[in-house]
């Protein structure tokens, strides 16, 4: 199919017992893209991972990947993904290089191969000083990272990261990003779940935002960020002034703005109202001001709006077979 997305789900639905996992997910995501796969706990996002990455099947519904119909060409999807997900699943008792070379073994390279290409990938992702060192002894950024490395043996075209930086310091965090945009730059399409949405903020190119089991919203961040307008703060010099403050406010905005102390904020449809026209009316009502500031929402308050429950940071306890997502899920992609 000429020019399709390299990432393709239309009507994914999935249910365990009586809980609807997936209910009509659709999902579209352009080679060489991150696409941040967003939602609240037990959304949906891990079980769409799954089947997409071969470790599922669907109740209804197709999916594919690189062209390749997911649950009728498994072989030919998985030559073409690589899987890191929440826990790093590496082996503590071996070094960073015996865990690539035997990633390699098991994805059927020969064993110069798997030789050649752990060497070259313990360089390019900066772990070649700590290479010959058990993973025992590594720091949770670093075996994050080797699990993330562990997953480019075969040069995937597409990568599925399921909550990658879960419990990371800051610094490991922006290491697992870095790693992420090189790979993007050289044409590795990135499916992301995530629930620290500054990640998806600065990493994603595209935002699918999941709820009760269906993409709800998508668009680009400064796209989502648009779609529930700006917001006008008002800091009063007198919060005595604040009634005649709301009436103008209101007049301009065509809703009443919340009131928190000396603040006054209401929400705007973007572009609608000037600050220069806030001053002016505020003015001419002989209101006071400290300050007058426009902003655009963040991704956080967007992602309250969507789905009405704020984003939490923790894993994604998708409804499931306990313990199933990460359990052997090198191994199967490998088969």
């Amino acid at each position: 199919m000429v020019d399709e997305p390299i990432v393709v789900a239309e009507a994914l639905r999935k249910r365990f017992g009586a809980t609807r996992a997936l209910d009509g997910l659709d999902l579209s995501v352009p080679a060489g893209t991150v696409c941040g796969l967003l939602g609240p706990n037990g959304a949906g996002k891990t079980t769409a991972v799954r089947i997409l990455a071969t470790l599922a099947d669907a109740d209804s519904g197709h999916a594919r990947i690189a062209g390749h119909d997911v649950a009728r060409e498994p072989d030919r999807v998985r030559a073409r993904i690589g899987l890191a997900g929440q826990y790093a699943a590496v082996d503590e008792k071996l070094t960073g290089r015996g865990n690539l070379r035997l990633f390699g073994r098991l994805y059927h390279l020969s064993r110069a191969d798997a030789r050649r290409r752990a060497d070259e990938l313990l360089e390019r992702f900066g772990l070649l000083d700590a290479a010959d060192r058990p993973v025992s002894g590594y720091s949770g950024g670093m075996r994050r990272r080797l699990d993330l490395v562990a997953s480019l043996i075969l040069r995937p075209q597409v990568l599925f990261l399921d909550e990658p930086t879960t419990g990371l310091d800051p610094r490991s965090r922006g290491e697992i990003w870095d790693s992420v945009r090189e790979l993007v730059a050289d044409g590795t399409t990135v499916l992301l779940t995530t629930q620290y949405l500054d990640e998806a903020d600065r990493l994603a190119d595209d935002i699918a935002v999941v709820d009760h089991g269906r993409v709800i919203a998508t668009g680009t961040p400064d796209q989502l960020k648009a779609s529930i307008g700006d917001r006008l703060d008002v800091v009063l010099a007198d919060p005595a002034a604040a009634p005649g403050a709301v009436t103008v406010l209101h007049r301009l905005a065509g809703a009443y703005p919340a009131l928190e102390g000396d603040r006054l904020s209401v929400a705007l449809a973007s572009g609608t109202v000037r600050i220069t026209d806030v001053v002016r009316e505020l003015d001419r009502a002989g209101v006071a001001v400290g300050d007058v500031g426009l902003r655009r929402p963040t991704l956080d308050e967007v992602f309250l709006r969507l789905t009405g429950r704020p984003a939490k940071a923790g894993t994604d306890d998708e409804t499931g077979p306990a313990g199933d997502r990460d359990a052997g899920r090198r191994e199967e992609v490998v088969r």
